[in-house]
This record gives structure tokens, C-alpha cells and sequence, in this order.
């Protein structure tokens, strides 16, 4: 039997083609890192801020737990910092780029968490920075913390647990209650350091980590 009924032959939508190269866009919403991060996020190296061999090399070793004291083990970590000598390989530095003291760290480091919800960056102590009004910032790292459910990522810090005169003056940490301080301080490890970030705790003076708004 032949179908003998009319075709329409017509486009369903009229495609005008655009120039997206001159197109405005705005800023795109945040979205969560989501489960499958693992498939396209991380590198071979990423982890090693500072390659095997560097000197001064050390292991920072950032466990992230959620509200109910549980492991976050999709978690994935970025660190970015100074090198040793509180410089940055980058033109936005204010006194100008400088190469990287060691010779061959990178600044940036990117890790997923294992089963404990541990992620672990090699990287090198960072010197301390000078801040505004002549203050000094004292030795620290960036952290920020991507994991399924969260929106935005966390923003916070790890500073080093000798530093205890630096930290009394460091502008970013003494801007927090003395009571959440210690949060923020790493405890000394026999290759490095370990810092437990919780994310979330219902309780205000409980051990939820402090997080910064960039």
C-alpha cells in the first residue's frame, strides 16, 4: 500500500547561524564537581606541586570530612601557594614574577581523595608574604575543597604548625576568632603534614573548618 499522505518538507525551526565569537556571556553559574570528576580532572602529575627529588620537598596530606564524620572519598583537593622564598612565577605579583625557588615547583596542585578521604599535594614549604598596611602573612597554603553536593567549592588554608609567632600576626588567620585558629593549623607528620578539613558541623563551636568567601 502506497502512502500517498502529503510530506512536509519544511524546516521545524527557522536556524538563523550566529557569530558566537562576539557574543556577550556572563559569568556561568557554579555547578557541583559532581561523582564523575575522576573521568577528566585530574593529570598524571598533578598532585606533585614539586616533582620527586626537589629540595625541601614535602607531603601535605588533607583529609575532608563531611557533617555526619564521614570520609569524603570523591573529594578532590587544589592547593595553589608561594614557593620557598614567597615569590610567585606569575605577573600579577605585585613585586613582579619571579622564577620558582626550587627550580622546577609548579605552585599548583591537584588531587583526588582516597577511601579515607585523604588527598595527598607534594609540594614545598612555602615563605612567608607581604600583605597590605606593611603586614606579613605568614607561611600558608590555599586549599580549596570540590566534592558532589557542593555548589561552590570551599575556600580555606593550611599554615604550619612552627609558625606560631608568624601566625599571632598574620592578618587572614587573626581575623578569626582565636577560638577557630588552631583549625587552620596543620600537625607535623614524620614526611610532611595532615590537615582535617570538615565541611559542615550544626554545632557553631563545633569543629566545622573555616572557609573564606573569594
Amino acid at each position: 500500500m502506497t502512502d500517498t499522505a502529503p510530506q512536509n518538507t519544511a524546516p521545524i525551526y527557522d536556524v538563523i547561524p550566529g557569530d558566537f565569537t562576539t557574543a556577550e556571556f556572563g559569568v556561568t553559574p557554579s555547578q557541583t564537581v559532581g561523582p564523575y570528576w575522576h573521568i577528566g580532572l585530574p593529570w598524571a602529575d598533578g598532585p606533585d606541586a614539586a616533582p620527586e627529588g626537589t629540595p625541601g620537598r614535602i607531603t601535605l596530606r588533607i583529609t575532608v570530612i563531611d557533617g555526619d564524620r564521614v570520609p569524603v572519598a570523591d573529594a578532590m583537593v587544589e592547593t595553589w601557594q608561594a614557593d620557598a622564598t614567597g615569590r610567585f612565577a606569575h605577573p600579577d605579583d605585585p613585586r613582579g614574577a619571579a622564577e620558582p625557588d626550587p627550580a622546577g615547583f609548579r605552585g599548583f596542585g591537584r588531587a583526588g581523595a582516597d577511601e579515607t578521604g585523604t588527598a595527598t599535594i607534594h609540594t614545598v614549604k612555602p615563605g612567608a608574604l607581604p600583605a597590605e598596611n606593611d603586614a606579613v602573612e605568614a607561611p600558608h597554603v590555599n586549599v580549596g575543597i570540590f566534592a558532589r553536593g557542593m555548589l561552590e567549592r570551599l575556600y580555606t588554608r593550611l599554615y604550619f604548625p612552627e609558625d606560631t609567632d608568624a601566625h599571632a600576626v598574620d592578618p587572614v588567620l587573626t581575623s578569626l576568632p582565636e577560638s577557630q585558629r588552631h583549625k587552620l593549623v596543620a600537625r607535623k607528620t614524620d614526611d610532611g603534614y595532615s590537615l582535617t578539613v570538615y565541611v559542615q558541623d550544626s554545632d557553631p563551636d563545633g569543629v566545622e573548618t573555616p572557609f573564606f568567601e573569594l
